[in-house]
């Protein structure tokens, strides 16, 4: 076995070790020498990877790799039946900004019902969205809106600002919308737009006393 062979072979073994600091050193060591035959093993690590700090290394060290031969292998993941493996393979597409996955951002990844999944969709195609597909998106996004915790939805937030003037008509018919969680959410965004600095719970407090405020005069 050549010595090439051997470096390949403790990279993947470091890769299956059970502790997560030599994970992740394998992790390292694999993106600072990228190596086609790891490819595969990264890909699969990312899909079970429990340790947040090695997850992130496995995507350095898959953009470490030729873009040719990683975004085929990512869009196979990304219609993973496993829910990690396609929020990972999605939060590595965005990291590679690669517009050839455009494709692959589907209505039913940004509406995945895993969070993280859903999470990782948006991140990701507002990376690689093109120009003339930036409103269609901010639509699909918008579906969205009022979706979980707060985490959640600052998320969503951040992806839908990311789109700038794209996304305001969309807000804009959001604030009709009759569930009061869309259009608290919508108003809230609005304001994260007009001013960057003020906090998310400020914005949806005060998104909250528009809303209520909205209400009532219509009932008046």
């Amino acid at each position: 076995m050549s010595t090439q062979d051997t470096e390949v072979l403790r990279g993947l073994q470091g890769l299956a070790d059970r502790r997560a600091s030599a994970r992740l050193r394998a992790a390292l060591a694999i993106g600072t020498s990228p190596d086609p035959r790891f490819l595969d093993a990264l890909v699969e690590r990312c899909a079970v990877e429990p340790e947040f700090s090695v997850r992130e290394m496995l995507t350095w060290a898959l953009i470490r790799h030729p873009p040719a031969t990683t975004v085929p292998r990512l869009l196979e993941e990304v219609r993973s039946a496993r829910a990690q493996a396609r929020s990972q393979a999605l939060h590595t597409l965005s990291k590679l900004g690669d517009r050839r996955a455009w494709p692959a951002i589907t209505p039913a990844l940004l509406s995945d019902t895993d969070d993280e999944v859903a999470r990782s969709a948006w991140r990701a195609a507002v990376v690689l969205v093109p120009e003339q597909e930036e409103p269609a998106l901010a639509a699909a996004l918008a579906t969205q809106l009022g979706r979980g915790g707060r985490e959640m939805q600052l998320s969503l937030s951040r992806a839908l600002i990311a789109l700038g003037e794209a996304m305001v008509p969309t807000l804009c018919a959001a604030r009709a919308d009759p569930d009061p969680r869309v259009r608290t959410h919508a108003v809230a965004t609005e304001r994260l737009l007009r001013d960057p600095d003020a906090g998310f719970e400020s914005a949806v407090e005060e998104a909250k006393r528009v809303v209520l405020l909205g209400g009532a005069a219509q009932e008046g």
